[in-house]
């Protein structure tokens, strides 16, 4: 144990400590205090036990070694300041649960009231003044971490109030939309997006998250190729008896299609649709959009498509962006 009043000068004169608070203020203090006992091996009685105290502290019994001071305070009270000052040190330590602040301070306070020629006194004195430095920083932290989590739950309850009233927007825009009787001017569809919109007068009405064919990225070059075309097209026709519910057939292959199958001496396919799913297997609904999974098509849901048919005449323009 270090001899009291040798605090190595700018450590505990500093009385501005980091907002980290006690917690790297204890740390320091059993760094200096507690290590290097070199004191209190006299011979006596209590001299005897405050060495046991020091042992049971290295070794993390921090209430053994709080006992053993109590107990070498009663052998020998005129000399207890030295004990109190070691029970302060313990009581403030970070790795102590029992971990007292309140009994730190009052350990400190005996020891200026009941032995003012104290060589701990001075040391009692700075030690007091960090603690309650340090108690009000913790204070303050508390008060805004309190703050901080009164915001969060306060922002977590305006997101289920968000959540709750874009699902209510939800329903009344579905209702509106199937009010809709105007047939719509375009049909617009982004393979990188997955997206089908409908738009009407140059606005979009509503949106669609599709399926594509299986080998999506690229036009339609020929039969069999498993990908969706990209261009200008029309809905030429529809089929209410489809194999995929309801289907609306795209005017697939254009002029330019032809052209280039032409070229590659290949046959361009053909067959290219707007269509629901499978007929039997309606219980997959919108989970069957999580692949690419048409011959070359357009997929959406039974519903989906029972509401573009509606509002999709033959005749309407098609343009199938990459």
């Amino acid at each position: 144990m270090r001899t009291p009043g040798k605090f190595p000068k700018g450590m505990l004169a500093n009385t501005s400590i980091a907002p980290r608070s006690l917690l790297s203020f204890c740390i320091m203090l059993t760094a200096l205090l507690i290590s290097g006992c070199s004191h209190g091996g006299d011979g006596s009685p209590a001299g005897s036990t405050f060495l046991e105290a020091n042992d049971f502290f290295a070794q993390g019994n921090y209430e053994a070694s709080l006992d053993n001071y109590e107990k070498a305070i009663k052998k020998e009270p005129e000399t207890a300041d030295r004990e109190l000052f070691e029970m302060g040190i313990i009581y403030s330590h970070p790795g102590n649960e029992w971990k007292s602040y309140d009994k730190a301070l009052e350990c400190f306070r005996k020891i200026i009231i009941d032995f003012p020629e104290s060589a701990y006194r001075r040391d009692s004195q700075m030690l007091m003044f960090q603690i309650q430095n340090v108690i009000i920083k913790d204070h303050l932290i508390a008060e805004q971490h309190e703050k901080l989590e009164t915001h969060r739950r306060g922002i977590e309850s305006r997101e289920y109030e968000i959540i709750a009233l874009e699902k209510k927007i939800g329903i009344l825009e579905q209702k509106v939309f199937e009010l809709w009787t105007e047939p719509v001017d375009k049909v617009l569809i982004e393979k990188k997006k997955r997206r089908l919109t409908l738009i009407s007068k140059g606005e979009a009405i509503k949106t669609y998250t599709i399926a594509l064919g299986a080998n999506p990225v690229g036009p339609k070059e020929k039969q069999g190729d498993n990908k969706t075309p990209e261009g200008n097209y029309t809905i030429e026709s529809r089929n209410r008896h489809s194999d995929y519910h309801l289907s609306l057939r795209i005017s697939y292959p254009n002029g330019r299609d032809k052209k280039r199958a032409q070229e590659l001496g290949v046959s361009p396919g053909g067959n290219i649709m707007i269509h629901g799913l499978k007929n039997d297997f309606s219980w997959v609904d919108g989970f069957h959009k999580a692949i690419d999974w048409t011959e070359g098509c357009i997929a959406v849901t039974n519903k989906e498509i029972e509401e573009i048919a509606r509002l999709v005449p033959n005749g309407t323009p098609v343009e199938i962006r990459p």
